[in-house]
């Protein structure tokens, strides 16, 4: 119990404001140091529990473990909030360079881990261009193929029909100039060969036979 009471009246007197007004005092020991000589005090005591009574020890265990936890605690609440620059006045040069040392050694690591994982994203953003560049490139080409192939229908197409409307006005320009001869031309055409070949009929027969192969040429 001297030790309990000697740690909380350390502990106390750590974080009383006469600390940094008094300058006659001399100096108070380091968190630290309150922390191993209470560990020490608490080790001698924990030997001196008697050992046939498991309750008895139990009790004194946690009795011990639980000031020196909450002194603990006491130190890292307080290594927290002057790291976030609070509660600095009290503490010594020293003590200010360490801190420093901490933040700077932290700003380091902050820093490092914040450029690789800038390194990581541009290089995801650099692959996923590549991947729609590749992508627009296979769209593009599937495009011209497109466009190549409906030019072509359309230009068949329009030859086909190009073709059609030649053929049906060539067909239109015969009907039109074709006009059929009459029946009395007829007649008279069948009439003037059928007189042409009496006629010559009637001369060969008017004319020798020795002078016929020369009327024939």
């Amino acid at each position: 119990m001297r030790s309990q009471s000697s740690v909380m009246l350390m502990l106390l007197l750590l974080s009383s404001p006469l600390r940094a007004s008094s300058s006659s005092t001399p100096p108070i020991p380091g968190m630290d140091t309150i922390l191993e000589r209470y560990e020490n005090y608490s080790y001698a005591e924990r030997h001196q529990l008697p050992i046939n009574d498991p309750h008895l020890q139990s009790q004194g265990r946690w009795s011990m473990e639980c000031p020196k936890l909450m002194s603990r605690i006491e130190v890292l609440q307080r290594t927290i909030r002057n790291l976030g620059g609070e509660e600095i006045d009290p503490m010594s040069l020293r003590e200010l360079q360490q801190l420093e040392q901490q933040i700077d050694t932290a700003l380091k690591r902050v820093r490092s881990r914040k450029n690789q994982l800038f390194h990581e994203s541009i290089s995801d953003l650099q692959k996923k261009e590549r991947s729609l560049s590749e992508q627009n490139g296979m769209l593009s080409k599937k495009l011209k193929h497109n466009e190549k192939e409906s030019s072509t229908g359309d230009e068949d197409e329009q030859s086909e029909q190009q073709q059609q409307q030649q053929n049906n006005g060539e067909m239109g320009l015969s009907q039109q100039y074709f006009v059929p001869p009459q029946p009395m031309q007829i007649q008279r055409q069948l009439g003037a060969a059928s007189t042409s070949k009496t006629t010559q009929q009637q001369q060969q027969q008017q004319i020798p036979l020795w002078m016929l192969p020369f009327v024939h040429e």
